[in-house]
């Protein structure tokens, strides 16, 4: 059996640095795992703990490892940093290399779709998936950058690679913005299939677009921007453009920019940004005629949000004026104005023009915003296919790269999210029956018998959405169609009467007591396979219906802007048949990308955010625990390992372990599968450990391939000293002759350096000589030493406390004035350090303490030992106070309160009281009752005698005499609260109050051995503090 002991051993090592984890394979990697984690979670031992998984995951991170496997599924964890890890010289190392040869890298799962394409002669996609700002188009990029760079070159093949590439930042310009999760978010899905030819050239491509959102066009939350392009145009285009098109270089200008309250983001240079659109256009073969227009098409939009109505007096839309209509499609300007005003009623032979009220006038206007800018869009993917299309009859095969938007749960999840998210059931459902598929024919081709794997099928989830008839989808449609007032509600309510009992939907009437609490009446829940969603249903008919009015468009076919003409075309307004609506056209699209991508091989991306807030090095738990689930990553990972955690092929297994048995190293002769089988058994692998399939052996658990390797690690150390020994008998035959060239050229090396040596000294002696003396070529050397040599010193011995006035160093001559600036520096860096490291809880503090120093330092001797002494919030909880009190007074506001000794003006009888300062008055408390309420406005001032002991006491208006152990704290809450700072007065000796009208007493202050408080024979009350020793 395999000594599991040999571990440490190993561990220790890689620890040293005798290993290089950027150079090991899988296999290799293995005898880091306890610092740096697996490579391929299938080799996780414990597979179904969620913990574990994050755990690996973490470790990963923390040492910079972004890249995991779960077999050939990546998981990418965004580090919000740069990484030196896609440099050409990366891009070298992973080209042609088997997937597990090196660590995980994005480049090696490009790789291997490319090799797999070329040897199978199948079509490959895939699949970048995660949330929005998980790095999803960064993946994206990355894969295409690999691509443009391994795959053979040509003139054609360099054309098509440009605009390739050339197509990301045009498409990122105008369907990408920023939101409240990511400054440069997707706000469409995209499908790209990459051509390659029979010898691996790419050719050509082609690009899909889903479900663009175009109500960002005319509505943004806070914190949001519209689509990149506008800004870029607003900030970044030429004066001449500007002006031709009607606009100004200030965002604030233009209605649909400035909702969001956030058009200048400093992660985003709209200036340059706008330079690498155009530098794009043209490369992607766009002329300059089809740029003007294109950018008189987003102008348009933009004039088109500073159209504003008024009402007249019957409530109808009117326009007072009409400038900004003027820029828009190079349409009449009174031919434009009528259509956003009136609407056309078709009766019978006849048309009637219907005045519009100013919200369906408004409700027209960002109608048509929407439409001009989504068709535009669409126009601009099919032009750059136009100029990525191969037209060659030949053969070819591709590589799809989907990047889709990921499962989104908001505070407020509409329409959008509502499509998204069904969007992410469909390919979770694609995801498992793909995997499955591979996993069933791997054992199928290796004749390893399949055992049924136990998962989630969310093809109730699915139906629950599209189904026909009785679906979510056709449920909404019917409503969009149905005449009458139909409105979100009364498809709410259509909803609840056809899925009433279906398990995985709910609504503020069919919830139980419970749930109900946490829906909207106008919500529904759907509990998809990543957990519960809520979705309000305000917005869903409009936004599926997506209507434009006939009378509109019929207006717009009057543009000559030639895009717009093709974007509208004259055939459309023939049809009468009602268009389909949005949801429906996302489903069916949804159904076509599932055809297309259930005729390809698929391959993984999984992107995760490390955090929230973009920080560098931040691994937030909770989060990525969230991303794990609704990704699917652990039901992906039970069904990679339902059967056999590990598999090689049979030579690649031999190559790394034959040095383990006697049998197969130093090398095996005969066929690698009988090979593999007397290793195995010489290892002592049990039956039920592994299987012998025709081409690979299969391993069951990753505790023995863990054990296997940890045995190798060991045995590669006892091969090196075997090779060590034979060198030797080489090294002593050849040394001789060896040594006697060696000798000489050490014997010229050190002739020179000696003449070197004697120049430098020279140089230095007459540079120290002439040291005083201006900067001449003799001593500028030397004087650099000088600088060189101060400087760093001086990083060495740098004062940490702004206090310290004596460790910085004497600078010589020629650094004097530096060292001055620097010491400056170095001073305001360190108050700025500490400035920095206040909490307000401290700043509070130091605020207090002020006040105290103000009232008593220089007059109480007793104060110097108090400062360190913290205040607190309060010495009496609310609690300990009476119900009774605190109803009286809980209107004022509690802000401090102490208990108290308040002595009788006759007699001085102690009595414990409760003193409590509110925002108006001081309250001194006896259980239940209110002895004393004192106004800060009416109180005159305080007087407190210098005892130097715990035992202070307090005269207030009233001529209260109190006893108070927190003196300075009390004093000083209650100078701050009442702003009396100037009212309190420290004395000497005595102090006299009013006993009654005409009488008065007093308190007189000694010190003595032990402190004590007495009625002394005077009728004053005597005070005796402890003698403090002066320092």
């Amino acid at each position: 059996n395999i000594n599991r002991g040999l571990c440490v051993l190993c561990l220790s090592d890689w620890q040293k640095g005798k290993v290089k984890l950027g150079h090991l394979d899988l296999e290799g990697a293995l005898i880091a795992r306890d610092r740096v984690g697996i490579q391929d979670f299938v080799l996780l031992d414990a597979h179904n703990s969620e913990t574990a998984f994050l755990d690996n995951l973490k470790k990963r991170f923390t040492e910079d490892l972004i890249y995991t496997y779960i077999g050939t599924l990546l998981i990418s964890v965004n580090p919000y940093k740069e990484l030196d890890i896609y440099t050409k010289k990366q891009m070298d190392l992973y080209m042609g290399v088997n997937f597990f040869e090196l660590p995980p890298h994005i480049y090696a799962l490009a790789d291997n779709v490319y090799h797999t394409m070329l040897s199978e002669a199948n079509n490959n996609f895939i699949l970048i998936s995660g949330e929005s700002g998980a790095g999803k188009t960064e993946a994206s990029k990355k894969i295409l950058q690999y691509y443009a760079v391994s795959c053979p070159s040509s003139t054609l093949m360099d054309t098509v690679r440009d605009r390739m590439l050339m197509s990301n930042p045009v498409l990122e310009a105008f369907g990408n913005a920023k939101t409240m999760k990511n400054d440069n978010s997707s706000r469409f899905g995209k499908y790209m299939d990459i051509q390659f030819d029979c010898q691996g050239d790419a050719v050509g491509g082609h690009i899909l677009s889903y479900l663009l959102e175009k109500s960002r066009v005319v509505h943004q939350n806070h914190g949001e921007r519209n689509f990149h392009i506008f800004y870029q145009l607003v900030e970044g285009g030429e004066e001449d453009l500007l002006r031709h098109l009607g606009l100004e270089k200030d965002t604030k200008h233009y209605s649909y920019l400035v909702q969001g309250e956030c058009s200048n983001v400093s992660s985003i240079n709209d200036k340059d940004d706008w330079k690498t659109v155009k530098n794009a256009l043209s490369v992607i073969d766009f002329d300059a005629n089809d740029i003007e227009h294109l950018f008189g098409i987003i102008a348009s939009v933009l004039h088109l949000g500073n159209v504003h109505f008024d009402g007249d007096t019957k409530g109808y839309a009117t326009l007072n004026t009409n400038a900004a209509l003027r820029w828009l499609l190079e349409i009449h300007v009174l031919v434009l104005h009528e259509a956003l005003t009136f609407r056309k009623i078709e009766a019978k032979s006849e048309e009637v023009l219907s005045p519009f009220t100013v919200d369906h006038a408004i409700y027209a206007r960002d109608a048509l915003a929407k439409a001009i800018y989504g068709r535009a869009f669409t126009w601009l993917v099919n032009r750059i296919n136009e100029s990525l299309e191969n037209r060659d009859s030949k053969r070819k095969t591709v590589i799809g790269l989907l990047d889709i938007y990921g499962f989104e749960v908001f505070s407020v999840n509409s329409f959008e999210q509502f499509c998204i998210n069904y969007c992410n059931e469909k390919l979770q459902q694609l995801f498992i029956q793909l995997t499955l598929k591979a996993e069933q024919e791997e054992y199928e081709a290796e004749g390893i018998g399949w055992e049924p794997v136990q998962f989630f099928n969310n093809k109730i989830i699915c139906d629950l959405v599209e189904e026909k008839h009785r679906g979510i989808i056709s449920v909404l449609d019917e409503e969009c169609m149905r005449p009458g007032d139909a409105t979100d509600l009364t498809f709410l309510d259509k909803l609840e009467e056809k899925m009433g009992n279906h398990p995985h939907f709910v609504t503020h009437k069919l919830a139980n007591k419970k749930t109900r609490k946490s829906l909207e009446r106008g919500d529904f829940r759907l509990l998809h396979y990543a957990g519960e969603v809520t979705y309000c249903v305000v917005g869903f008919i409009d936004k599926n219906n997506d209507l434009l009015y006939k009378n509109i468009k019929d207006v717009i076919r009057m543009s000559k802007n030639p895009i717009i003409q093709q974007c509208f075309p004259a055939t459309e307004g023939d049809s009468r048949r009602r268009p389909e609506t949005v949801a429906t056209q996302f489903k069916n699209s949804l159904l076509r990308l599932t055809e297309i991508l259930t005729a390809k091989e698929a391959w993984y991306v999984r992107c995760l955010k490390s955090n929230d807030n973009k920080q560098p090095g931040k691994f937030d738990e909770v989060l990525v625990r969230h991303q794990v689930k609704y990704l699917g990553l652990m039901e992906h990972l039970r069904v990679r390992r339902a059967g056999f955690a590990y598999r090689r092929r049979y030579e690649v297994f031999l190559k790394r372990y034959k040095a383990l048995c006697p049998a197969t190293w130093p090398h095996w002769k005969g066929v690698p599968a009988d090979g593999v089988e007397k290793l195995v058994q010489h290892l002592g692998y049990q039956p039920d450990e592994y299987k012998m399939g025709k081409t690979k052996i299969f391993i069951r658990y990753a505790r023995t391939l863990f054990a296997t390797e940890d045995a190798f690690e060991m045995c590669k150390h006892e091969l090196g000293k075997q090779k060590r020994t034979q060198k030797r008998h080489f090294k002593f035959l050849s040394s001789t002759k060896i040594e006697t060239c060696w000798r000489g050229v050490q014997a010229r090396k050190e002739k020179d350096r000696r003449a070197w040596a004697v120049k430098i000294i020279k140089q230095f002696i007459k540079g120290y000589i002439t040291r005083r003396e201006a900067k001449t070529t003799d001593n500028s050397e030397y004087l650099a030493f000088v600088r060189q040599s101060y400087l760093n010193r001086l990083k060495n011995n740098l004062p940490t406390t702004v206090l310290d006035k004596t460790t910085w160093l004497t600078p010589p001559p020629v650094m004097t004035e530096t060292s001055e600036i620097l010491r400056q520096l170095h001073t305001r860096m360190m108050v700025r350090k500490y400035v920095r490291g206040i909490t307000p809880q401290k700043k509070a503090q130091l605020q207090q303490k002020v006040v105290t120093s103000g009232i008593f330092k220089g007059k109480k001797d007793s104060y110097p030992s108090s400062v360190a002494v913290p205040f607190v919030d309060t010495r009496i909880n609310e609690q300990d106070i009476n119900m009774r009190v605190l109803q009286t007074i809980r209107h004022e506001r509690i802000k401090y309160s102490v208990p108290v000794v308040k002595y009788d003006r006759n007699g001085f009888k102690p009595r414990p009281r409760q003193l409590i300062l509110t925002q108006a008055a001081v309250y001194l408390v006896e259980e239940a009752k209110i002895k004393q309420r004192v106004d800060y406005v009416s109180l005159k001032g305080g007087s407190q005698g210098v005892d130097m002991c715990s035992h202070s006491f307090l005269l207030s208006e009233g001529d209260m005499v109190l006893q108070c152990d927190h003196l300075f704290e009390a004093l000083t809450k209650l100078a701050m609260i009442a702003n009396k700072q100037n009212n309190i007065k420290v004395v000497q000796g005595s102090i006299k109050f009013e006993i009654q009208t005409g009488k008065e007493g007093g308190v007189d202050f000694s010190t003595g051995q032990e402190p004590m408080i007495y009625k002394g024979k005077n009728g004053h009350l005597m005070v005796v503090a402890l003698r403090i020793k002066s320092r």
